[in-house]
């Protein structure tokens, strides 16, 4: 089994690391009901409803 010749350095390590974490924003689709952004397969905040019906109340401001 190979062994590494050389230490590499704490920067040169953590360098190689990042790469592989890249943050992704999560991808938003349109409700279909009021035209909000919202996640996909998840109740829409703004109106309570998924897949066109009424899943939770939501108060009017």
């Amino acid at each position: 089994m190979p062994n590494p010749k050389h230490k590499h350095s704490r920067a040169r390590r953590d360098q190689r690391r990042t790469a592989k974490v890249k943050i992704v924003p999560p991808g938003f689709s349109l409700c279909p009901q009021c035209h909000e952004l919202k996640l996909p397969h998840r109740v829409c905040l703004n109106c309570g409803t998924y897949k066109g019906k009424a899943i939770i109340a939501v108060e009017e401001s």
